[in-house]
């Protein structure tokens, strides 16, 4: 396998696609789940992993802490977004926040919708291909998220039931 510019992917870059392919072929469980310390929540119909973390700044949110942990998350991003490309096509960009919005019967958003609207504003989203050997009727999205500016800068793969996308 190789990137647009004719280089091996990295050990993260692969190491990374290890983890969205097993986060593929996971069952979803029958009620929430959380696993790994907090880095992988599961429910029916998702999961949710982070695949990198920036350290966190609650000592020191200036742009010469911040902007090169968010250029190293952007990197392994653009990496595993390039990787999947290549394996599924294009992706398709779905905009989360209207999944911040609540409805007028106040029904929460579908997951992994809801926790992701309140990390990033959009994520690119890939449906593998109906022959691959993952289960039928998912979607991989990547984003990149940060809860409040002093948490850690996430990379997040999510796995869902395509039924809950636009």
């Amino acid at each position: 396998m190789t990137t647009d510019n004719g280089s091996t992917p990295s050990a993260d870059t692969e190491g990374g696609l290890a983890r969205i392919e097993s986060l593929l072929a996971l069952p979803f469980p029958a009620g929430e789940e959380s696993e790994d310390s907090g880095v992988r929540s599961s429910g029916p119909g998702h999961h949710l992993l982070i695949l990198r973390a920036s350290q966190d700044f609650w000592d020191d949110r200036s742009a010469e802490r911040v902007e090169p942990a968010e250029q190293e998350i952007e990197a392994e991003f653009s990496a595993l977004a390039t990787a999947l490309t290549e394996r599924w096509g294009e992706p398709a960009t779905v905009d989360l926040w209207p999944y911040l919005e609540e409805d007028a019967e106040r029904v929460p958003a579908p997951e992994p919708m809801g926790q992701l609207s309140n990390l990033a504003g959009s994520m690119q989203v890939w449906r593998p291909s109906p022959d691959a050997p993952q289960p039928a009727g998912r979607w991989v999205g990547l984003a990149v998220g940060q809860a409040d500016p002093e948490f850690p800068i996430w990379l997040l793969a999510a796995v869902g039931e395509t039924t809950i996308l636009p």
